[in-house]
């Protein structure tokens, strides 16, 4: 895996905006896979700070987003998919036809589920996948256990992923719903090139397991071990471990 680090996150984030705009520019229907979390809202506020300057036009693109809490409906302040409207939808030119999201609300989860891996291929599959990462090293809302499943599906949300969005839920780790629905480990490899971004301190051995320690499904981000084109875009925080990599 190919490891950039940074000085620090504002630097992170305005170089990673400035290479979406530009593969945007060469490609104007890129499918983009997108993550939620406190690591990429600097990224998307430079993404729109580009649009707003004229260079960076989404028109035509593509956006999935990994996950939704389930018993969430879209216009709750708590979904992601809110999160994603502060934070993204409403700086730039995306299209919402063209804005696709797991529908927690659903009656029936599974066969949400299944659109939504059906929805991706028809797209044409990601182009550009986005991950953040857990402190437990979770990717998604694919939490570590004795297994991973491969495709979109339900997962019960470990206790430290609820208190980490508690933010959401007015600050009450109990609020938060305790299932999710997650693209899977295997949906988001099939991703034609994947960027994790990693920030702060509390990551750093996350990271260093990543890169080099055994892939296992205690430690979900470390099956990025085996697809053919990821990056781990780090500021020197999260890279405190790698002395001997950087």
């Amino acid at each position: 895996m190919k490891v950039t680090v940074f000085e620090n996150e504002r630097v992170l984030a305005r170089t990673l905006a400035v290479q979406i705009a530009a593969t945007l520019g060469q490609n104007p229907s890129l499918v983009l896979g997108l993550p939620t979390g406190r690591t990429p809202i600097r990224l998307y506020h430079e993404l729109g700070t580009l649009h707003h300057a004229g260079q960076a036009d989404c028109s035509r693109a593509t956006t999935f987003n990994l996950d939704e809490f389930v018993g969430v409906a879209p216009d709750d302040p708590g979904s992601y998919r809110t999160f994603m409207r502060e934070h993204l939808f409403s700086r730039v030119n995306l299209d919402p036809a063209r804005i696709n999201f797991l529908d927690g609300s659903a009656a029936d989860v599974d066969a949400e589920c299944r659109r939504y891996e059906d929805a991706i291929a028809a797209a044409g599959g990601i182009d550009l996948q986005l991950l953040g990462i857990g402190t437990n090293g979770h990717i998604g809302f694919n939490e570590p256990g004795r297994e991973l499943v491969g495709p979109t599906h339900r997962v019960r949300l470990k206790e430290s992923t609820r208190r980490s969005n508690a933010g959401l839920f007015g600050g009450d780790p109990t609020k938060v719903p305790a299932e999710a629905l997650s693209m899977g480990v295997g949906s988001i490899l099939k991703a034609k090139r994947i960027v994790l971004i990693a920030t702060g301190k509390l990551k750093a051995r996350c990271v260093d397991r990543v890169l080099n320690g055994p892939i296992t499904t205690r430690l979900p981000a470390s099956f990025l071990q085996v697809h053919r084109d990821v990056e781990l875009m780090l500021d020197t925080a999260a890279a405190g471990r790698l002395a001997d990599r950087v």
